[in-house]
């Protein structure tokens, strides 16, 4: 199996290369090839443009590039290069796909959750309809548009609405570490907006059960079955570390130093897995605090 990879360099990436470099042939995609090389050896091909990829010899592609959507404040340049970053590549990879004479087989593209945009505590599946028309949501919409244009009798596509991903040395979870490892960490705003949370295992091995099973298509979200708080997250967290967590974030003080960004943060979304569940996804990690247990234990980053 020939998989081309895009944004192999990323958190997610990273580890689906370090999973698959011994089972598949693997060809990523970036714009700095020789550090892909440097960083995972010369059995993994890499490639600046999607020009040097032959579509016509590759099984399956897994789409995870776009421009990191935390650390920037959104100006409306900024806006641009997120969107930009995810659309222009996704639509370059899909004119490919749909150029090939022997297209792939399948297309797993990434997306996220903010396409529900803010919610409050309402349960979120796959065919929930009410959606918040915000940036988050406007970006993932038109994100997932361009990667269903590939669907076809050859190419089937599975899109990935990913939670926030866990992982010891990367992420959110690393960001969040210092302030509570020095007992500073507490609850974000009032802490009620729920935190669908994901582990990095079973993230990887979600984007590989999609790869596995050729009867999948549609729409997934890539969470675990049991979305928390903020406030619950906040306290798993410290008792993990064994800190206290009794110095919350005022909401307004996130929105100056923010802005429109601050929403990632003060509002959230209450989602479950419903399709993986019924498609018979085996998550290893369902609860919280056992998740965060596993990563702070490991020795390295996965």
């Amino acid at each position: 199996m020939h998989i081309l990879i895009t944004g192999g360099s990323g958190l997610i990436g990273s580890a689906l290369v370090k999973r698959w470099q011994n089972q598949y042939k693997l060809t990523i995609l970036s714009r700095n090839p020789q550090s892909v090389i440097t960083r995972f050896g010369t059995a993994i091909s890499a490639v600046s443009s999607i020009k040097d990829v032959d579509f016509n010899d590759i099984t399956a592609v897994v789409n995870l590039a776009g421009e990191p959507i935390v650390g920037k404040r959104w100006s409306e340049q900024q806006k641009q290069k997120l969107c930009n970053s995810r659309w222009l590549c996704t639509k370059a990879l899909v004119d490919a796909i749909n150029n090939a004479s022997k297209p792939p087989q399948v297309l797993i593209s990434g997306s996220a959750i903010g396409f529900y945009g803010a919610q409050q505590a309402q349960l979120i599946s796959e065919d929930y309809s009410h959606v918040h028309d915000d940036f988050p949501h406007q970006l993932c919409k038109h994100w997932e548009e361009v990667a269903q244009d590939a669907a076809s009798p050859q190419t089937r596509v599975c899109l990935l609405r990913t939670g926030i991903v866990l992982a010891k040395d990367g992420g959110a979870l690393k960001k969040m570490l210092p302030p509570f490892q020095l007992g500073l960490g507490g609850k974000i705003g009032n802490g009620q907006q729920y935190m669908s949370w994901i582990h990095i295992d079973d993230m990887v091995q979600i984007i590989e059960f999609l790869l596995l099973h050729p009867t999948l298509q549609g729409v997934f979200n890539a969470t675990a079955p049991t979305p928390v708080a903020n406030t619950q997250f906040s306290q798993a967290l410290a008792k993990v570390l064994h800190r206290p967590a009794l110095l919350p974030i005022p909401a307004f003080i996130l929105n100056l130093l923010l802005g429109e960004m601050a929403t990632l943060l003060i509002d959230g979304q209450r989602v479950i897995p419903a399709n993986l569940i019924k498609a018979g996804y085996q998550f290893h990690f369902t609860e919280l605090e056992p998740a965060l247990t596993n990563l702070l234990s490991r020795r390295s980053a996965l």
